[in-house]
């Protein structure tokens, strides 16, 4: 009995491991997950507005939390109550106010925290109002830009059309990368990340907002052009930044919220710089293109 049944569990085992080498991840989990994601914000994106803004809080105030989680490491003490007050705050104040309601969202939260913070005591108080802003200015305020796209004429579609870009920018940077890959980009902070592969995003990206922009906005087609480059370039910048910040503080993912994918912030690294990218690019090209 033991004969038959030894050979197949190794066999499982082998498999599995191979399966974790290859993807990096465990890969079912991953796309399992990844699909629920998409449906979720696809949902709210097209059906209940406030739902999509609600999303955009909740994701923002969990980012907040992983990244000052990861920061205790480092010794550093960050307000979570005003923290996630603040990016719960900001992505409403952008549906509901434009972008001065967010510069006005931006200045009380950031208040909120050093009045929070002196009030906990003085020791350390510069290091840790120092980190908190700039975890709310990284993760929810670039995040809320995702919102202020949202705003313009055609905003779902907008909004789904950058999700699509960072998807692609993804997608074929993997794809290239790995055939082609042998010049690293930034090898001290991401090896794995190389030109060649940065071009297979450039890209990739191009013709899908080409396609995008046809089929989905109904915009003439070089409009996509530099909405992808804009997104590409960006979405790369926030993925390095990440990969420094999990680099600085000895850590392989920000959290084990998201089974196949890591943290939440794993997933929104690149968002959150794209979305401001995407906004103005969308509002620069208002008036070449009339009402979008």
């Amino acid at each position: 009995m033991s004969s038959g049944t030894e050979p197949a569990t190794r066999r499982s085992r082998r498999d599995g491991r191979a399966n974790a080498s290859r993807a990096g991840r465990n890969l079912p989990a991953a796309i399992g997950v990844g699909l629920v994601l998409i449906a979720v914000v696809l949902t709210g994106l097209f059906f209940f507005p406030v739902a999509f803004v609600g999303i955009a809080a909740v994701f923002g105030a969990l980012g907040c939390w992983e990244v000052a989680r990861a920061l205790e490491g480092a010794n550093t003490d960050v307000p979570l109550v005003p923290l996630v007050t603040g990016a719960v705050a900001l992505p409403f104040a952008a549906h509901y106010g434009g972008p001065e309601a967010l510069g006005f969202a931006v200045a009380g939260s950031i208040l909120l925290i050093c009045l929070w913070r002196l009030i906990e005591g003085a020791h350390g108080v510069v290091k840790s109002i120092s980190a908190s802003v700039g975890i709310l200015l990284w993760v929810p305020f670039l995040l809320s830009f995702a919102v202020l796209l949202y705003s313009l004429d055609k905003g779902p579609l907008m909004v789904a059309t950058l999700l699509l870009l960072v998807v692609a920018n993804d997608t074929f940077g993997y794809l290239v990368g790995a055939f082609f890959g042998k010049h690293a980009m930034a090898p001290k902070i991401s090896p794995k990340k190389s030109w060649e592969g940065f071009a297979g995003s450039a890209g990739g990206a191009v013709m899908v907002a080409i396609l995008a922009s046809i089929f989905l906005l109904d915009i003439p087609w070089w409009a996509g052009v530099p909405l992808a480059i804009a997104t590409v370039a960006a979405a790369t910048a926030g993925d390095l930044s990440e990969s420094m910040v999990k680099r600085e503080l000895g850590i392989k993912d920000m959290s084990n919220l998201l089974p196949g994918h890591g943290g939440v912030m794993d997933r929104l690294d690149s968002i959150v710089f794209a979305s401001p990218a995407a906004y103005v690019i969308a509002v620069a090209l208002t008036p070449a293109l009339g009402a979008m």
